[in-house]
């Protein structure tokens, strides 16, 4: 079997991709030396940095999430300041509204939105580790790393996305050495969970390759 492995985004932990896992499941076939890393906006910055581990599949990925000279495809850093204060005052209500902003524009926000509010009521990480991620989130920028990577990648991307702009997934494939985009129309930033069939049918295709 090849080795499938997920890396969720900030605030979240593997819960959040059973619902695509579950319908993977049984479908990937190959040598167990062909791992497969599927990492998730904060997560996917996690499988970039561990590309030598296997071929990758991006969802929601950017190199870098703040806003540079050279980089305009990316949050202004206030967004990461304010997501940080209030962590620190209320970490439950933050997160419920990081859940609601991330899923802005899709076309079945409201069923994501309960859908990862109810993930969170069963559970969500410590303070301590949804400020680490943050930090990490502020620090990242792995543009010099992008074009060693000599892996295959799948890159999946909503077309709404309102954290991670379309646009750096579009960099994402031009400057990755061996990479193809597909684009999830009426998504935003979860298209896994928008459109899982969809997402499970172009992953288990592309570790089946």
């Amino acid at each position: 079997m090849t080795g499938l492995t997920f890396h969720p985004g900030w605030g979240f932990d593997e819960r959040v991709f059973q619902p695509v896992a579950d319908r993977i499941k049984g479908r990937l076939a190959g040598p167990p030396t062909r791992p497969l890393i599927c990492g998730w906006s904060l997560g996917a910055i996690h499988a970039l940095k561990a590309a030598g581990a296997g071929r990758l599949v991006l969802v929601g990925a950017t190199p870098r999430f703040t806003q540079a000279p050279d980089w305009p495809h990316a949050q202004m850093a206030d967004v990461l300041e304010n997501f940080a204060a209030a962590v620190a005052a209320d970490p439950a209500d933050a997160l419920r509204r990081f859940a609601a902003l991330m899923n802005q524009g899709d076309d079945h926000a409201r069923d994501l939105v309960r859908h990862l509010t109810g993930l969170l009521r069963e559970g969500m990480p410590d303070v301590a580790t949804l400020a680490a991620g943050l930090d990490e989130l502020r620090d990242a920028d792995l543009r010099a790393l992008v074009p060693s990577i000599r892996q295959r990648v799948l890159i999946v991307h909503g077309e709404r996305d309102p954290l991670m702009p379309l646009a750096a997934a579009e960099w994402l494939a031009a400057h990755l050495p061996d990479a193809r985009l597909e684009v999830f129309a009426g998504c935003a930033h979860a298209p896994f969970l928008s459109q899982p069939d969809r997402f499970a049918d172009l992953v288990a295709a592309f570790a089946n390759e």
